[in-house]
């Protein structure tokens, strides 16, 4: 591997590796202190306005709804997160946010904001575009090599 190569590889690994390692810190730190990084990206697959059915937030994290059902246990045990069944069909249940699950929604969507920001601070609009575009390349090739959707 060339010179260049091997850098985009360093870098690539490192980033990942750091993205993760921040928001663990910042959540330990903060707040939030009482989430994991798991349950905030489960916070999050909630969303902040409407209620989704456990199918639905299951399928946006890429797993069952049996490993979703004991995260949402533990988030409802922690106060972020209401659920019930439809009265249409009791077999549906639907997952929702409560105001301190909100609030940890928006926190981290803060944190990602600031993450972004402060990547693209200073880069040309052209810069952007590429960066954009790399990103994307990156982005398909992990969708298209581990079929992920």
């Amino acid at each position: 591997m060339d010179i260049r190569r091997t850098v985009i590889n360093d870098l690539l690994v490192q980033l990942f590796s750091d993205v993760l390692q921040i928001e663990e810190y910042a959540l330990k730190n903060g707040v939030l202190s009482d989430l994991s990084i798991t349950e905030v990206h489960t916070i999050e697959a909630i969303g902040m306005y409407n209620e989704r059915t456990m199918s639905e937030v299951a399928q946006r994290l890429k797993i069952t709804v049996g490993t979703l059902t004991t995260a949402i246990s533990k988030l409802i045990k922690k106060e972020y997160v209401e659920r019930k069944r439809t009265e249409e069909d009791r077999r549906v249940v639907l997952v929702k946010l409560t105001k301190k699950g909100k609030l940890a929604f928006r926190l981290h969507e803060k944190f990602h904001e600031d993450m972004v920001n402060t990547s693209i601070d200073g880069l040309s609009e052209m810069e952007e575009k590429m960066l954009i575009s790399s990103l994307n390349k990156i982005n398909n090739f992990f969708k298209e090599k581990y079929e992920l959707k």
